[in-house]
């Protein structure tokens, strides 16, 4: 081997890294050219792109060198397979690259440890619903890679080692100088994608090594314990005391940030909720306590510590009081409303914990009901605004005061699909065209087009409901509260604060004054300040302790901030902290105005400060949820358990479910009733449903063992518990009339398939069961009805033709 190809062979690593490096360049150039064509500003391009060249670079350069021993160890075998291997790990890097920066152009951030929070189904529905899947679509993630091959191709070609020498020393002196005088190149706007990615879980890991439970103590038990006086009562001198106990509606709007609100900079597309600022208490400056929707409810509710990946997915849930399980106690009928699943981000379960009375989310809407369109994938989010809250007032039909109602809209998200869109579309530019008010320009508008459409619709909905609301007898006895749950996402943010910053509402006919307020509050204050409220205005149980993150609702007119909120803007991230008038975000240090906007500030002493309380609310939330420490057990109002296993049931459940998700296990379940174990078969039922209690398969599977076993009375409860949570699913109908048919309770069979068809059940089992109990009933004559109906659809069926003949 003459010493040419020596050198080429010693140096084909170093054309493989500066391959990955070009490849690296050109997906942050198509970043760039990707956001100037969807009408996203970058303030400044030229120097934006040079800063991200410069972190591309570092991070090839980490790569190539964590990568040089492992490549030198294959290379010392052999020459070819350490430039294959290699060549087949830089292609994997450069897609994870591309995929990174394809996140970040759908959500316009980063992806980082947050990725650990969510389960693969979860992740799948949001990815799904976000993007427009086409062959397009996956294009790049080919040219990528295949520009990777040709360029190193091409560059061992051409390239000598001087060259390689040459061009690694020029960049490597290059950015360091840039990194010593210029310390802006690090901002998180400026990182490449897999360096942010990597580092941020390395972040996350090591904050949890280090708020591990097994170190953490504090002088009080409870630190969050305190007497029910603790929160003042704030919010009485605007009211008008009435003598009943007033409702309370909670909306929850989806994606309201406060920028879209009054006469802030994206305003003009909620004529409706602008309206109700003169008539409400406002809050100007206040914000969600996380960055997407896993934190509203316990944040809103129950003003909950955070735990690792959210208070949601934690399982069990440590012991806490909220909002519905208090007014629970004092006679209040509570429900949740929704138009998607219940069971996303686990909602369902921090819901039914507090024993709510009534959940209806997509599986109780029923035909009459319009659902939002689905894709060319078949994905629906669900049931659209205006159906929810149409949804809602037919159930408070049902019900009598005083009612806590708690409903989360859903259209203002990615796809941005919803009923008669196309008019709504023509109210975009009509607004676009007729308000000279408008701080937008036409070229904004219509990037967001769809966005802003989606606003009018959502602000209509509310608009419509409450406007229905104010029809019923109860209106005058109603406290409204309105508040976003995060600010949307796909347009791009003016500063930090934005994602979080969401308006507030109390609007109520009680009001017997109204008041905006530039004081900072968050989703924390709510709960607090109401039961403070009722509490000290209506008969209620007394509450002798309380447990919240917060002291309750701030209404001093002037800007300040009391409160010290820190934020997790994704499942796993506690990363911003808004300390006084101060915003800690990814370690760099923010001063918040008056207009509640920042200006990044550099100022060690007061960074310290800010970090210092940073740990400290980290540590809190830890040791809170970690070593169950929120609420002694003694406290909590409602405590509804999950199912409970045994040693030797949890070990059975390990092995059995290694590697298998939900549905997985729902069908090793299934094998092992058919198997004769049914028992097991429950366990692995009773798993599933802690999980996922709507999860109507396995609960009718769990039902149907228990009448196998001739357990009929606990087999009838799991089935019309599935009735009851999914009453347009037909499979319980049918198990429901087996167990009356083999216990001999044929009057129920004959109810509950009556049931099945009102609610437009139309599985002809139904029919052929519903004859046989009428026939065992010597109905004859609706027995021969049941089997027309279904002769009149399938006149020559057999089975049918016989049954007919035997019902005399």
């Amino acid at each position: 081997m003459d010493s040419n190809q020596q050198l080429k062979k010693h140096f084909s690593y170093g054309y493989l890294c500066l391959s990955m490096l070009s490849v690296f360049w050109l997906i942050s150039i198509f970043e760039i050219v990707a956001k100037t064509y969807t009408g996203i500003e970058i303030p400044n391009t030229a120097i934006t792109l040079v800063y991200k060249l410069i972190n591309d670079f570092w991070t090839v350069l980490i790569i190539s060198l964590l990568g040089l021993p492992l490549y030198f160890a294959v290379n010392y075998k052999s020459n070819q397979w350490a430039d294959t291997l290699f060549k087949t790990l830089f292609t994997i890097i450069v897609i994870c690259q591309f995929a990174l920066t394809k996140y970040h152009l759908t959500t316009l951030v980063n992806l980082g440890a947050d990725f650990l929070g969510y389960s693969l189904d979860d992740m799948f529905i949001t990815v799904t619903a976000s993007e427009s899947f086409s062959i397009l679509y996956f294009v790049p993630f080919i040219l990528f890679p295949v520009l990777f091959w040709s360029i190193c191709n091409y560059y061992a070609k051409t390239f000598t080692s001087k060259k390689i020498y040459q061009i690694s020393g020029f960049f490597a002196v290059f950015c360091i100088l840039i990194k010593l005088f210029l310390t802006e190149v690090s901002e998180i706007g400026y990182q490449n994608k897999l360096a942010y990615f990597a580092n941020d879980i390395i972040r996350f890991q090591k904050d949890k090594n280090e708020f591990d439970a097994a170190n953490l103590t504090y002088k009080n038990e409870y630190p969050l314990l305190k007497p029910a006086s603790a929160t003042p009562d704030v919010l009485a001198p605007f009211f008008n005391i009435q003598e009943e106990k007033p409702n309370i509606v909670m909306i929850i709007v989806e994606g309201l940030g406060d920028e879209f609100i009054g006469k802030n900079a994206n305003r003009g597309f909620t004529p409706f909720l602008d309206s109700l600022i003169p008539k409400s208490l406002y809050w100007e400056n206040f914000v969600s306590n996380a960055g997407r929707t896993f934190g509203a409810l316990p944040s809103i509710l129950g003003s909950l510590p955070y735990g690792e990946k959210g208070f949601l997915e934690m399982n069990p849930l440590p012991a806490h009081s909220s909002l519905i399980s208090i007014l629970k106690s004092n006679g209040y009928n509570t429900a949740f409303y929704c138009g998607d699943e219940s069971s996303f981000d686990h909602r369902i379960n921090f819901l039914e914990y507090n024993n709510i009375d009534n959940i209806v989310d997509i599986n109780k809407f029923g035909n009459s009901y319009q659902m939002t369109k689905k894709d060319e994938k078949g994905f629906s989010w669900g049931y659209p605004d205006a159906e929810i809250f149409k949804k809602t007032l037919s159930e408070m039909d049902i019900k009598k005061g005083p009612r806590l109602d708690v409903i989360m809209t859903l259209t203002n998200h990615e796809p941005f699909e919803f009923p008669e869109k196309a008019e709504y579309l023509k109210k975009v530019d009509y607004i676009k065209n007729t308000n000279k008010s408008l701080a937008l320009s036409s070229s904004e508008i219509d990037t967001y087009k769809d966005i802003y459409a989606s606003l009018l619709y959502t602000d209509h909905s509310i608009q419509t409901f409450i406007e229905s609301y104010a029809k019923r007898p109860d209106y005058k006895n109603t406290i409204f509260v309105i508040t976003g749950d995060h600010r949307l996402i796909p347009i791009e943010q003016k500063d930090k604060l934005c994602r979080f910053h969401v308006p507030l509402y109390i609007y109520s006919p009680m009001l017997k004054k109204t008041q905006s307020f530039k004081s900072v509050s968050s989703h924390w204050d709510i709960t607090p300040s109401l039961l403070s409220f009722l509490t000290n205005n209506y008969k209620m149980n007394k509450l002798e302790k309380t447990a919240w993150m917060s002291s309750g609702l701030d209404t001093v007119k002037r800007f300040r901030n009391i409160h010290s909120i820190p934020i997790m803007q994704n499942k796993g991230v506690i990363d911003e902290l808004i300390y006084k008038d101060y915003l800690y975000s990814n370690g760099e240090l923010y001063k918040i105005d008056a207009n509640f906007e920042t200006k990044k500030i550099s100022d060690s002493e007061i960074l310290q400060t800010v970090e210092e309380n940073m740990q400290e609310a980290k540590k809190l939330n830890a040791y809170l949820t970690q070593k169950n420490k929120i609420i002694p057990k003694y406290l909590q109002i409602y405590n509804k358990s999950n199912y409970e296993f045994s040693k030797e049931e949890l070990t059975f459940i390990k092995k059995e479910i290694q590697g298998l998700n939900s549905d997985q296990i729902f069908f090793k379940a299934r094998e092992l009733a058919f198997n004769n174990q049914r028992k097991e078969a429950r366990t692995l039922c009773n798993y599933v449903l802690n999980d996922l209690p709507n999860y109507a398969d396995v609960r009718t599977l769990k039902g149907r063992t228990l009448a196998w076993d001739k357990d009929y009375v606990n087999a009838e409860k799991e089935l019309l518990e599935v009735v009851k949570r999914t009453p347009y699913y037909y499979d319980s109908y049918l198990a429901l009339m087996d167990i009356y048919w083999w216990s001999n309770q044929d009057n129920k069979g004959i109810a509950i398939a009556k049931k099945a068809l009102k609610n437009e059940i139309k599985n002809p089992e139904l029919g052929i069961k519903l004859a046989k109990a009428y026939r065992r009933t010597n109905n004859i004559a609706m027995a021969k009805r049941a089997v027309d109906s279904l002769l009149k659809k399938q006149p020559k069926n057999s089975d049918f033709l016989k049954l007919k003949n035997e019902i005399k």
